[in-house]
């Protein structure tokens, strides 16, 4: 069994700040990548941000605000979320694609969502 369980959500007002973090614990061999992904009502699940080593990627939309990061030791990742806009109003997924033995692929796992509601 494999859980990822996120926390740090909430309501901030426009230029607020909030910081995510999503933990994965279970049967884990390692874990090639995690990332965070949203979905506002009625539009499509979107990639926000990922981590894979050190390399990081964003969506346009928030580079340069939001800040990606790792801890290994704890099979932990967080997000920075700064100067806050309405359009980020969604809710938040943690991914981690984890491989459970040595020899199984990795898999996608998914927690169970935060929302981040930011008014103007």
């Amino acid at each position: 069994q494999v859980q990822l369980v996120e926390s740090g959500g909430g309501l901030v007002q426009a230029g607020g700040s909030l910081r995510l973090s999503c933990a994965a614990s279970g049967s884990i061999f390692s874990i090639n990548a995690m990332g965070w992904y949203r979905q506002a009502p009625g539009k499509e699940r979107e990639l926000v941000a990922a981590i894979t080593g050190d390399n990081t990627k964003y969506a346009d939309s928030v580079k340069g605000r939001f800040t990606i990061s790792r801890v290994y030791a704890k099979s932990t990742v967080y997000l920075q979320m700064n100067s806050l806009k309405p359009e980020d109003t969604a809710v938040y997924y943690c991914n981690a694609n984890i491989r459970r033995t040595p020899t199984s692929s990795g898999y996608d796992y998914w927690g169970q969502g935060t929302q981040v509601t930011v008014s103007s």
